[in-house]
């Protein structure tokens, strides 16, 4: 019997937006706030603090913080790449690494994300890849409604735990 493979998975959804502002809503403190992060702080590698809309760079380190979670549930890591356009990379939970790409396919646009398992230990690699595939399912649709629409899924209520959208 062959073993599954634990190392990566990957998302992806269709998005009725054009791919800068795909690309944008993952680049600033402003645009991931609008649909992923309750706050998210993002810090050059001089250390200056980057402001609302600016664009994230290539080697900004950050700060993530969640709705229906109090503030000790922070995510902390790197921006690995970003190159302004279409594509980004950073160290999320666990030591992952997440690989977001924007592509048009059939005539449509699409926002993909590839994360990358890299704890050595496999019980490790399978929480992450359960966990972390779950929550992206949820935080991509939301992403879309909220550039098609503008509505936003995301449970903001602390005391409710153990919900899809939170």
């Amino acid at each position: 019997m062959q073993s599954y493979n634990w190392n990566q998975f990957t998302r992806r959804v269709t998005i009725k937006a054009p791919p800068q502002a795909i690309y944008d809503a993952w680049t600033s403190s402003e645009g991931i706030e609008s649909w992923f992060l309750r706050k998210a702080s993002f810090t050059s590698s001089s250390g200056i603090l980057r402001e609302g809309k600016d664009p994230i760079q290539e080697g900004d380190h950050y700060e993530w913080l969640w709705f229906g979670y109090d503030d000790t549930v922070v995510e902390r890591n790197r921006i690995m790449k970003a190159n302004g356009v279409d594509s980004l990379q950073f160290g999320f939970s666990g030591g992952c690494i997440v690989s977001v790409h924007i592509r048009s396919q059939q005539g449509e646009n699409i926002c993909e994300l590839v994360q990358q398992m890299t704890p050595p230990d496999e019980k490790d690699k399978q929480f992450f890849f359960i966990e972390c595939g779950r929550v992206w399912t949820f935080y991509l649709a939301n992403l879309k409604s909220v550039l098609e629409g503008g509505l936003d899924l995301r449970n903001r209520n602390v005391e409710i735990q153990d919900v899809l959208n939170a």
